[in-house]
């Protein structure tokens, strides 16, 4: 698998079409939900959105374990 990290549109396209299908193709960098239907039509088996995680609010956990 190959990573393109921080690629344009236009540049996603053109590494799609120099592999050809030879290996799987991941996009990241710069991605957001509103791209995401650009990247993926530029042909790339999978795409790392960051911005799910990035944008998360934080929870504080605690687990208090007990001994029987």
């Amino acid at each position: 698998m190959l990573l393109l990290d921080n690629l344009g549109d236009e540049e996603l396209r053109r590494a799609v079409q120099h592999v050809r299908g030879r290996v799987p193709l991941e996009a990241s960098g710069g991605m957001t939900l509103d791209r995401l239907p650009r990247v993926a039509a530029a042909g790339v088996d999978y795409v790392s959105v960051g911005a799910l995680t990035h944008s998360a609010p934080a929870v504080d956990l605690s687990l208090m374990v007990e001994g029987a």
